[in-house]
């Protein structure tokens, strides 16, 4: 394909750049970890998003940045952003909770597995139920290093305090691809030594052959919000500890991923992560079912929300929940966990592909940022 050369125009043209040092596809947290890391350089950065604002994964999520149930490169892309995050959240003014993850087990391989994991502080039947409004426990843990962050505010926040700072934003602007030196958008050429597509599930539709090399998919979330329960921890459950690295390396998760096949069908068949936080002035979000495909179907299965709902008034022990809103939350899903590849020369593309953008993106972003210029 012969791209267009046209200077870059449109509604934001007027403060963009003739060139810059680094331009970052994409504004979501990766994008925008990858533009605080280039910015705090020194270097002269756009970011180029299709959206009028975030609308995306980062805003569709929990809001758990989930650092103690990580392992391996993704622990440590987890502990730098858990530092950043502590670092800019006075400065970009969002809100940030420090009080840790509460790990709820009902039965008692279940159990064993927080035993196993080592992970957080054991908690008995009664400390559990003093910590959250649950029924049914038979203890849990508490994983003291774990954050929150009220995803409908943090990345907007992060996005708008690094406008203020002298990073440019080119927003409704789609972009085509790129040759080195080149990023070609729907508006014209943006000219950067440095390309760094951070577009997540759709990085089949810029960069098709590094999507299937990658295996890189799209896996569709059920999610709902609610009116709150007065939690003042995220809560994780059994289901939970099927999905994360801490506790799927435990002699005990054999257990009980059989008692989930045999006991739970409906949990497995949905693959259900069945965990809750809540924001201050938004309510309880509830979540969520995973399912993986190419293209993602716009509808709904009601029955992954009646299993939402049912399983919650169990946990809380409530005849009702009161639901306030439905929606697909979306990520990219690939064949790791992380992707980051040179495509070309001064061409990069980077996402994490699994559920855990908001709990590794920042500490990603930077290690790509310091792999192109070096450590600072």
């Amino acid at each position: 394909m012969k791209w267009r050369g046209a200077p870059f125009s449109g509604p934001y043209g007027d403060r963009v750049n003739e060139t810059y040092d680094v331009a970052v596809v994409g504004a979501g947290i990766v994008g925008l970890a990858h533009a605080l890391a280039a910015h705090r350089r020194g270097l002269r950065t756009i970011v180029v998003d299709r959206s009028d604002s975030l609308r995306g994964s980062t805003v569709r999520n929990f809001g758990h940045v989930g650092t103690a149930m990580q392992s391996g490169e993704g622990r440590e892309y987890a502990e730098r952003a858990r530092e950043i995050y502590l670092e800019i959240a006075p400065q970009a003014g969002f809100w940030l909770a420090r009080r840790g993850t509460l790990m709820v087990a009902t039965a008692d391989d279940e159990m064993q597995v927080l035993r196993e994991s080592g992970q957080g502080r054991l908690l008995s039947a009664r400390e559990v139920s003093d910590l959250a409004p649950v029924a049914g426990a038979v203890g849990g843990a508490l994983l003291k290093e774990d954050m929150q962050v009220n995803p409908r505010e943090a990345g907007p926040r992060i996005a708008a305090w690094l406008a203020a700072q002298g990073v440019d934003f080119a927003w409704r602007t789609n972009a085509l691809g790129a040759d080195p030196g080149s990023l070609h958008t729907a508006r014209g050429v943006v000219r950067a030594e440095t390309i760094v597509f951070c577009v997540n599930l759709d990085l089949d539709l810029v960069l098709p052959e590094v999507a299937e090399r990658n295996g890189v998919g799209r896996c569709a979330l059920d999610m709902m919000l609610a009116s709150g329960v007065g939690l003042e921890f995220p809560v994780l459950t059994g289901s939970s500890m099927l999905r994360y690295p801490a506790f799927r390396s435990t002699s005990a998760y054999g257990d009980l991923r059989a008692r989930f096949d045999r006991e739970r069908p409906d949990m497995v068949d949905f693959d259900v992560n069945q965990m809750y936080t809540e924001a201050p002035g938004l309510g309880l979000f509830i979540g969520d079912t995973h399912r993986t495909e190419l293209t993602l179907s716009p509808f709904h299965d009601e029955r992954a929300f009646e299993l939402l709902e049912r399983e919650t008034r169990r946990l809380f022990g409530l005849p009702t929940i009161d639901v306030k809103q439905r929606w697909q939350g979306a990520y990219a899903k690939g064949d790791g966990d992380f992707l980051r590849e040179r495509v070309d020369d001064g061409v990069y593309a980077t996402a994490v592909t699994t559920g855990v953008g908001m709990t590794t993106g920042l500490g990603l972003g930077e290690s790509v940022i310091n792999e192109i210029y070096g450590a600072n």
